[in-house]
């Protein structure tokens, strides 16, 4: 009878994340293509897979449309332009309304936000998952994986429960976050889930500020050889983003001391 890698991790008492197989590798030209359309997407996320094909032919790469929308797929992303519902939620998920419109959000706790992104590696790559406090931008918790099941999402979020609960979570709809297992534990807290509209970026801006700022400070800059690399270089870069860097947005107070202290010196605009 063979075990799945997650039934073995919990019986041997690891995390399913930390588990850093080696997976079908990508040749080093899609590599470094993702590697572009990464950054690209970053700069500029409501480019879909034409504009990224004309975006690499200016770099003097050639790839066909079919190509780039293959690596999209593999990195989990897609322009952000508003467009008709084609698809519909895997089976057992449930989408969410999206319910941040018009609420202030003024003291830690009240909302938090949920989100995966892909990150490039000298020789390869993973997926980051953070959970963040919207109102202190205080990282909770964190994991690296290098597939983009809902494990390692769902591990985050045990991690950032064991501290306390929000009052709303809010994610994007991939199948990572309306699968039963991650709503599920959110129901069980009485939180209310809130899920970003299809195409609107603005929806989840706390965690897409994130995503920009940890890979042009740190991911960009260091390019990781390996998953244990990486493990140990964001560990370090968490830990200053919250606990020694002190944010203009916050009043030059870290999101931790605005995190245990319920406030910051001037209010947060409302969204």
């Amino acid at each position: 009878m063979s075990i799945s890698v997650r039934e073995q991790c919990r019986l041997l008492g690891f995390q399913r994340s930390s588990i850093y197989y080696e997976p079908q590798p990508e040749t080093q030209d899609n590599l470094r293509i993702m590697r572009l359309l990464d950054e690209e997407h970053m700069r500029h996320p409501a480019s879909g897979s034409r504009q990224l094909v004309d975006f690499l032919e200016d770099q003097g790469v050639d790839a066909n449309r079919k190509r780039v929308q293959r690596l999209m797929r593999k990195m989990g992303i897609e322009g952000i332009s508003p467009k008709r519902r084609t698809t519909l939620a895997a089976a057992g998920h449930h989408v969410y309304p999206y319910l941040l419109r018009d609420i202030k959000i003024e003291r830690p706790n009240q909302v938090w936000c949920s989100d995966f992104t892909y990150v490039p590696m000298a020789t390869g790559f993973m997926y980051l998952v953070a959970v963040m406090d919207w109102y202190s931008r205080h990282v909770l918790s964190w994991r690296l994986s290098n597939s983009m099941d809902a494990d390692f999402c769902v591990e985050a979020l045990d991690e950032a429960l064991e501290g306390g609960s929000p009052e709303i979570m809010n994610t994007d709809q991939g199948s990572q976050f309306t699968g039963r297992e991650f709503t599920n534990r959110l129901k069980d807290r009485g939180v209310a889930i809130s899920m970003d509209g299809k195409g609107r970026a603005i929806d989840n801006v706390m965690i897409e500020r994130l995503w920009r700022t940890v890979k042009y400070e740190d991911i960009y800059l260091k390019e990781y050889t390996d998953g244990t690399d990486l493990q140990k270089g964001l560990k370090s870069y968490f830990y200053h983003y919250t606990s020694i860097r002190k944010h203009t947005s916050l009043d030059r107070q870290t999101p931790a001391e605005v995190y245990r202290s319920g406030r910051i010196k001037r209010d947060v605009p409302s969204i």
